[in-house]
C-alpha cells in the first residue's frame, strides 16, 4: 500500500497505452485476415513471426518484396471520416510494385501507428487491408499495431505495408527485350491512386465551397478516395498467355518517371496524346491547380495505372485477354530510338 503521501500507481493505460483495446482489435482482424489465408500459409495472426512456405510449383523461385504507405491521401480519410478503402490502397502500392517483376504476390504484413488506438476506426482500415490482399491473392499473415501517445493526433494514425512475391528465375521481368516497334498499353486507373494528394488537398483547399458535388457518376468524395486499382491477377493471367516484355507501375512521378524504369538507355516511349481519356476528377485538378500537360503526366497517373509493353504483333491479343478480365486497355504509344531525347514523350 501506498503511503499517504505517495503518489498513486500508475498503470500502462494511465500512460495513454490501452491494452485491452489491442487485444479487442486482434479479436477482430482475425477472421478478416483468415478470409485471406492461401497455400504455403503455415502460421499466421497471433506468433511472433508469421511462417510461408513457398509454393512447391515453383522450380527456381526468387522473391520479390515491396513496402510502401498511402501518403497524405490520409489526411483527408482523416478529414472526411473515409477509413475503410485506404487499406487497399495500401495492399495495393506494394502488390502492384511487385507484380512489375512478373511477380505474384504471396503475403502482406501491415504496419498501423496511432496516437490513441480507436478500435472501430482501426478495423475497418484492417478491414479494407484485409480485403485488398483477397483481390491480390495473397495472405494477410501478420503485422504491427503500435499505439504510441504523442506521436500522433487524436483520431490519426499512420500506415506502411509489405508484400513479398515470388517468380520463376527464368521469367523475371526487367526490360531487357523491350525493342523498338514495341507497343505500349495502358491500363487504366481507377482514379488518383494514393500519389499526388498533396496536390490534390491543395486543390480542394483553393476550390473552397466551390466544391463539384459529382464526378465520373460519383460524389465528390467518393470518387477523390476511390481505392487504388489492383491488377495483379488479371495482369498475372495475361503474362501466362502472352509474352509481356515489361510492366511499368504508375505512381509517384508519373507516366513520365516511371516507364523509364523498365526501359532500355536507348529507347524512349512515344506516347500518343489523346490515346486515352481524362475522367472528369483529372480535369477538375488540372483546371484548378493550372498545370500543364506535362505537370499532370509528371504528377499523377492521369487516368493510367498500368503499362504494358508487348511486341506489336502480340498486343492485339493481351489487349484481348485483358479487357475480356475486366481491364480498360488503351492502346498508348510506341517504342522508339531515344536519340538523346527524354525517355518519354507524350504529343
Amino acid at each position: 500500500m501506498p503511503s499517504p503521501t505517495s503518489p498513486a500507481p500508475l498503470s500502462y493505460k494511465d500512460a495513454g497505452v490501452d491494452i485491452d483495446a489491442g487485444n479487442a482489435l486482434v479479436e477482430r482482424i482475425k477472421p478478416l485476415a483468415k478470409k485471406t489465408m492461401r497455400e504455403g500459409v503455415l502460421a499466421g495472426i497471433g506468433g511472433f513471426g508469421a511462417l510461408f512456405e513457398v509454393p512447391r510449383r515453383y522450380q527456381e523461385p526468387v522473391l520479390v518484396s515491396g513496402t510502401d504507405g498511402v501518403g497524405t491521401k490520409l489526411k483527408l480519410a482523416f478529414e472526411w471520416g473515409m477509413h475503410d478503402t485506404v487499406g487497399i490502397d495500401l495492399v495495393a502500392m506494394s502488390v502492384n510494385d511487385v507484380l512489375v517483376q512478373g511477380a505474384e504476390p504471396l503475403f502482406f504484413l501491415d504496419y498501423f501507428a496511432c496516437g490513441r488506438l480507436h478500435v472501430d476506426t482501426a478495423a475497418a482500415v484492417v478491414g479494407g487491408i484485409a480485403r485488398g490482399c483477397e483481390l491480390a491473392g495473397c495472405a494477410l499473415i501478420g503485422g504491427e499495431t503500435a499505439e504510441m501517445p504523442g506521436m500522433y493526433p487524436d483520431g490519426e494514425y499512420d500506415l506502411a505495408g509489405f508484400a513479398v512475391g515470388a517468380v520463376e528465375k527464368s521469367k523475371i521481368l526487367t526490360g531487357r527485350d523491350v525493342a523498338e516497334g514495341d507497343v505500349v498499353l495502358g491500363l487504366a486507373s481507377s482514379g488518383v491512386h494514393s500519389n499526388g494528394f498533396s496536390l490534390v488537398r491543395k486543390c480542394i483547399e483553393r476550390a473552397g465551397a466551390d466544391l463539384p458535388e459529382t464526378l465520373d457518376g460519383q460524389p465528390f468524395k467518393q470518387a477523390v478516395m476511390a481505392p487504388t486499382r489492383i491488377y495483379v491477377k488479371n495482369v498475372l493471367a495475361a503474362l501466362q498467355q502472352h509474352p509481356i516484355k515489361a510492366l511499368a507501375h504508375i505512381t509517384g512521378g508519373g507516366l513520365l518517371e516511371n516507364i523509364p524504369r523498365v526501359l532500355p538507355e536507348a529507347l524512349a516511349a512515344h506516347l500518343a496524346k489523346g490515346s486515352w481519356p481524362q475522367s472528369a476528377l483529372f480535369a477538375w485538378l488540372q483546371a484548378t491547380a493550372g498545370i500543364d500537360d506535362r505537370e499532370m503526366n509528371r504528377t499523377f497517373n492521369n487516368g493510367i495505372g498500368m503499362v504494358v509493353v508487348i511486341a506489336a504483333g502480340q498486343a492485339a491479343a493481351c489487349a484481348a485477354t485483358l479487357r475480356a478480365a475486366g481491364e480498360q486497355v488503351f492502346e498508348i504509344g510506341r517504342i522508339g530510338p531515344r536519340a538523346g531525347g527524354p525517355a518519354v514523350t507524350v504529343a
